[in-house]
């Protein structure tokens, strides 16, 4: 069934103020939009160019205080190359200078008595890692991605908008929530709940077949651009976390899947799929990224290298599978995980651009260093690895002249880890301290 009495170019009048969306959020979250404005603190006035409906609010920017790691060989992920006994500055949300003791001189110099000092020494000191696959539905959700060590993330989508709202928080409270790029509501024949998210959904409750003609997964799509969601999710097989469904079976062809790229237009669309038909339908219908790809054949493997198309296996949510206490996943897991590290270390030979993510659900987080070391396991070298999660996820996020490495002007975002991430494949589940927008979030130094 398809509702025709809605047309691509149009939406229903009922819009939803900002302000009720990050309340509805918020409440779905299990906090009140009160204990959400006590946690965010004063939160800034929008600068020139951002989100409109916070124009009118009345309170100023508290950058946070300038902060200096010294000591830790900086890692640069694009080069590999690394600076022994090396500084960086870090004020008003970007990083002011990088480098060498002597090529950091002035800068140190006037902060004297004004900023934090952090002693790296004996440590690496790396960009703040990305996570491109992530379901952040609360607060609680951010701290716990935070503490992982990703300071950016791509949402694999929310039940309720909620992604959108943590997606504004840092302009607003720095280090309350990671740098995010939402998703909005999964592109999904059966919406169940996630209908009541806003009054435009609601002509989608009509159908009884679910969202699947490509009128109604276009305007499915539109309404979560116009809500705020920068990217677009949908899938082309079920679930295999799930024992009752059969990751294999189609869900969405590759006319569906068009409808869907085609109506997200430049924000693009990251695809769940499993199964060889579904995966190549996705990549044909000009999808940016593939979620999981278990079953991915060579030919589309080609294709996706010379599309540009990228590639998130979500290792650990597959091959954690294996210890599952059901018998079915348990089966899923053993079989599915030799097929994930050959079609890994397959596209990455193939030129396929892989990114890491975690596929972390709530505040169950894997923390994105376990990632990137199970893309090692599958071929990847350490630095390769490492770029997954950095350089590589930035420019998948359209971030990579602020995101991804630390370089004069770009995002003051930084991990500390223990040991040398270029030669040790689990340095990244070392973290001994995290920075997000200049933040200390996590500080475990000594």
């Amino acid at each position: 069934m398809c509702l025709h009495d809605h047309t691509p170019a149009a939406l229903p009048p009922t819009a939803v103020p900002r302000r009720g969306i990050l309340a509805g959020a918020a409440a779905l979250a299990g906090i009140s939009v009160a204990s959400l404005a006590a946690q965010l603190g004063n939160a800034p006035a929008a600068k020139a160019g951002g989100n409109p409906a916070n124009a009118s609010y009345p309170g100023r920017p508290a950058s946070p205080h300038p902060l200096i790691i010294e000591g830790g060989t900086i890692v640069d992920p694009k080069t590999g190359d690394a600076v022994a006994d090396g500084v960086l500055v870090l004020e008003g949300g970007k990083v002011t200078a990088v480098g060498t003791r002597e090529e950091t001189r002035r800068a140190v110099a006037a902060l004297a008595g004004r900023a934090r000092i952090v002693d790296a020494t004996g440590r690496w000191v790396l960009p703040g890692l990305i996570d491109v696959h992530v379901h952040a539905n609360a607060l609680s959700d951010a701290r716990a991605i935070l503490q992982g060590g990703a300071t950016s993330v791509r949402s694999g989508s929310s039940s309720f908008y909620q992604d959108v709202a943590l997606a504004a928080l840092p302009a607003w409270a720095a280090g309350a929530s990671p740098r995010m790029s939402p998703a909005g509501l999964f592109i999904s024949p059966q919406l169940g709940d996630s209908l009541l998210a806003d009054p435009d959904l609601a002509p989608l409750a009509a159908l009884a077949g679910g969202v699947t003609e490509p009128t109604d997964l276009a305007y499915l799509t539109r309404v979560n651009l116009k809500r705020g969601a920068q990217v677009i999710k949908t899938r082309a097989n079920p679930r295999a976390g799930l024992p009752e469904q059969d990751p294999r079976e189609l869900v969405y062809n590759y006319e569906q899947l068009s409808a869907v790229v085609k109506a997200a237009g430049k924000a693009g669309v990251l695809c769940h799929a499993y199964s060889a038909e579904g995966i190549d339908g996705a990549v044909r219908a000009g999808v940016r990224s593939i979620e999981h790809g278990v079953f991915v054949s060579e030919e589309t493997i080609a294709r996706m290298a010379s599309q540009g198309t990228y590639f998130t296996p979500t290792m650990d949510a597959i091959t954690s599978m294996a210890g599952s206490a059901n018998p079915i996943l348990a089966a899923r897991g053993k079989e599915y995980t030799p097929i994930i590290k050959a079609a890994v270390k397959a596209a990455h030979e193939a030129g396929v651009t892989v990114v890491a993510g975690t596929d972390s659900f709530g505040s169950d987080v894997t923390p994105i260093g376990t990632e990137v070391r199970l893309l090692t396991e599958a071929g990847l070298s350490p630095l390769d690895a490492l770029r997954a999660a950095t350089v590589n996820a930035a420019a998948l996020l359209g971030w990579s002249d602020n995101a991804g490495r630390l370089v004069r002007g770009s995002y003051a975002d930084a991990v500390i880890v223990d040991s040398d991430p270029l030669s040790s494949a689990s340095a990244l589940e070392q973290i001994k301290a995290v920075v997000a927008q200049g933040v200390l979030v996590r500080n475990d130094l000594p």
